[in-house]
């Protein structure tokens, strides 16, 4: 690490030194990128495939042998006045004249009319609506725009053609795809996170730049991520959530960068060398905090599902982005501003204020670097204060204001505050055993929408589960009556506990094939329907051995079960591999044992109270409206893995920034308390600042109304909030307070086997300190000042100078 933060250092001090240059290049990149992707980019794709699964392994065997279920599809629903009935000759006449007229749009291969005796399903039961499926011959994403226009148009046209108080809506798979876009909250949630930038840095140029460098970041990984959708499958969430974690890591990484130049800036050091200094140190901060988030992401793909793996590598890019941006836009944004990013009392030429404030002053002094080697396993050991005095000023030192109130209080009754804090999350991670996982479908659409409209009409007038239909297909080319057989079939899977009807039995053109058509009693998002599923699959052997049918289940519904079955079995390994991984490298950045197991078991209580608060909200609909939540029962199925991901990489990311600041007092005053309370107050400003502007953009995509981002917004906002200042500025504090001493442990063993991970630049630091030591033309070979061994026998403050070309033993 110590050769990243001298490159870093390089890095800074190019970029503010070629200011111009750095600026015209991320400008031209963004002007390259935003034009490929529109002359390249194709759109996004909401269609889910999952290979390797019995419901898409059927769906593509349906595209070769049953083309009429290749492409997407579209419905139309026409509902009778109060009193009316469906089948009286003019409402029949007008909807078999929309029928023809629908039948000559191109891209449309087929259109089952409800009256031909075909399927008394398509006619409610009271007679008060019909149904109309259409099929397309092509895929949602490759529909005109025309065609998509003129089925709403015949829709119209029809309404008018109908009774006074009929209703018509068409909607269906076609118009389940939603491409959302920025919108009044998500610009107000960054109009937020600058007025925390003002007051937290308290100057207009310096709040500018992490917004500036973040909508940089998000730009260019946005024009990436559209680009790739020539070659890739993408799905909406893809973008959005690419610009949603842009927008909050790209500002918490500048903010970095920016709040320790400040800080140095403020102490009268001048701007050309605290920029590549600030880039130095937080930036090794901010390359371990995206570094972190970006591993995360990448562990997406242990689910092995194509859809959820390229979302993770589209977060994974924009993360990266933000840190690259932050570390070559930052600094020369830096240059330009010059004095002007420190209030002017700390610029030259006014008269300096007589003491910095304790908020925006942070502990730069190098630590103890001999008790930093010992790793003895003995704690009182690790650390000695150089100068009783010396410990005894930093005792009486103690923060005031608002965070020192704060830690105090966190630290006063330790047993206390981490049994009760844990207490509290424990009880809000238990609604997350009711979380429900399923694929967004046109239910999750705004209200008003076409495909939510024709949704809820068909719900209300032919059951909800008319809206999720399985479908049972295999092969009857061993039958010499196929028809029969297929007649059969559907009878007995009528008869199935959970199946509201089964309107459609038929082998295709060709006699190979049959397509048996399954309407469960429940919506396509319930437990009811999941379990049909189950219960389906589980007489395949009683069909095989009856009929010698190999019948499988499929259809968008058995497709969504399928997916969150493997989201949710993937839960559990993928925790263990983002809470193995942060034991690891906490005790490398650390040298502790208690520090990176608080850690993880901190993650674990912010992630299961996210969970259980999401729970809350999105399946049993508490607090629904206000949160501008349209539709409630389940959450988007990669939701939980996702902001397990994220949530991962932003906790060790405020986990180092907190705690390293407390270690590196402790280190040199070798006091636990004081180190604590210092550490905390040194940090907690700027930690503050980036949780709450997190929890701001996050907010900021709750509110827009997008279904499959909504769970996931909430999710990584209530999960922020909770592990930023609950977990991390409330329950370390405290855990560290009861183990004392004993908090900085670690074993000598792991010490020499573990490599040592600097991630702020502490090793920069003690070489610049070192640098004219010792005195330019010293003849001495081996110098030594305060030299300590802690194994026996042990020497403390020992001087070593020795000549070239003699020896020194120490025997003892």
């Amino acid at each position: 690490m110590r050769d990243v933060s001298s490159a870093l250092h390089a890095l800074g001090r190019w970029a503010y030194r070629a200011r111009i240059l750095v600026v015209l290049v991320w400008v031209g990149i963004l002007a390259v990128l935003f034009t490929i992707a529109g002359l390249v980019g194709t759109g996004t794709n909401n269609t889910y495939a999952f290979p390797g699964t019995e419901s898409q392994d059927a769906l593509d065997a349906l595209a070769r042998t049953f083309p009429q279920f290749s492409g997407t599809s579209a419905q139309l629903i026409a509902v009778a006045p109060d009193g009316g009935d469906v089948t009286d000759d003019d409402f029949e006449s007008a909807v078999e004249d929309a029928i023809t007229a629908i039948e000559a749009i191109p891209q449309v291969s087929g259109v089952s009319s409800p009256y031909d005796g075909g399927s008394s399903a398509d006619i409610a039961s009271d007679a008060s609506a019909v149904l109309v499926t259409i099929q397309l011959s092509v895929g949602a994403v490759d529909v005109l725009p025309s065609t998509s226009d003129a089925l709403q148009s015949e829709g119209a046209t029809l309404q008018g053609d109908l009774p006074d108080g009929s209703q018509v809506a068409v909607g269906g798979s076609l118009y389940s795809q939603v491409n959302p876009g920025i919108g009044l909250s998500e610009l107000t949630s960054i109009l937020i996170a600058l007025v925390v930038l003002i007051v937290t840095f308290g100057s207009l140029v310096a709040a500018g730049m992490p917004i500036t460098t973040a909508l940089v970041g998000v730009g260019a990984s946005v024009a990436v991520v559209l680009t790739a959708t020539r070659w890739l499958t993408i799905t909406s969430t893809a973008p959005l959530l690419a610009v949603m974690l842009g927008l909050a890591v790209g500002v918490d990484y500048s903010l970095f960068i920016v709040s320790r130049h400040q800080d140095q800036v403020k102490r009268g050091m001048p701007p050309a060398e605290s920029a590549p200094r600030a880039v130095a140190t937080a930036g090794s901060a901010v390359m371990f905090a995206a570094t972190t988030v970006i591993i995360a992401l990448l562990g997406l793909s242990v689910a092995r599902i194509p859809f959820l793996t390229v979302t993770g590598l589209s977060a994974a890019l924009a993360v990266a982005t933000a840190a690259l941006v932050a570390l070559t836009l930052t600094p020369a944004l830096l240059s330009f501003a010059g004095w002007h990013v420190v209030p002017k009392r700390y610029r030259p030429g006014h008269e300096a204020p007589a003491q910095e404030t304790k908020e925006s002053t942070a502990p730069e002094e190098p630590e103890d670097h001999d008790a930093e080697q010992t790793g003895t396993g003995e704690a009182d050991a690790e650390a000695q204060p150089t100068a009783t005095g010396e410990a005894d000023a930093a005792a009486d030192a103690r923060p005031g204001g608002f965070f020192g109130y704060w830690v105090r209080g966190a630290i006063r009754w330790p047993p206390v505050t981490v049994v009760l804090i844990t207490a509290v999350l424990a009880l809000a991670a238990m609604p997350a055993v009711n979380l429900r996982l399923a694929l967004p479908d046109s239910g999750s659409l705004p209200e008003g929408a076409p495909g939510r409209v024709t949704y809820d009409l068909i719900a209300e007038h032919f059951g909800a589960g008319a809206n999720g239909p399985l479908i049972l297909t295999g092969s009857v080319i061993q039958s010499t009556d196929p028809v029969d057989l297929v007649d059969d079939i559907a009878a007995e899977v009528a008869d199935v506990q959970g199946v509201a009807a089964v309107p459609l039995a038929t082998p295709n053109e060709t006699g190979d094939t049959a397509v048996i058509q399954v309407i469960p009693d429940g919506a396509p998002d319930s437990e009811q329907t999941e379990q049909l599923v189950h219960r389906l699959r589980a007489m395949h052997d009683a069909f095989l051995e009856d009929y010698a049918v190999d019948l499988s289940v499929t259809g968008y519904t058995a497709l969504g079960v399928d997916i969150s079955e493997r989201l949710g079995g993937a839960l559990l390994p993928f925790g263990l591999l983002v809470v193995g991984l942060s034991l690891v490298l906490l005790a490398m950045v650390f040298r502790s044992i208690v520090v990176p197991i608080t850690a993880a078991l901190g993650y674990v209580l912010s992630i299961g109270a996210a969970f259980g608060l999401t729970s809350l909200v999105f399946v049993d609909g508490v607090l629904a409206g206000p949160l501008n939540v349209e539709s409630v029962g389940s959450v988007t199925s990669f939701m939980p893995i996702i902001v397990m991901g994220v949530l991962f990489g932003l906790a060790m990311d405020y986990e180092v920034f907190l705690v390293s600041r407390m270690r590196e007092d402790y280190l040199k005053h070798g006091e636990p308390r004081p180190a604590i309370e210092r550490g905390f107050h040194a940090s907690a400003r700027v930690v503050t600042a980036a949780g709450i502007i997190m929890f701001t953009v996050f907010s900021g995509f709750i509110l827009n109304g997008e279904a499959s981002m909504q769970p996931i917004a909430f999710g990584l906002a209530t999960g922020v909030a909770i592990d930023a200042f609950i977990v991390r500025m409330t329950l370390t504090p405290a855990v560290l307070a009861w183990f004392g001493r004993h908090a900085w442990w670690f074993p000598a063993g792991l010490d020499r086997v573990l490599p040592r991970f600097d991630v702020e630049g502490e090793g920069l630091a003690r070489e610049d300190e070192l640098a004219d030591w010792p005195e330019p033309g010293d003849a001495f070979a081996i110098v030594g000042e305060g030299v300590a061994v802690r194994h026996e026998p042990r020497l403390v403050d020992l001087d070593v100078r020795v000549p070239a070309g003699e020896a020194l033993v120490v025997a003892g």
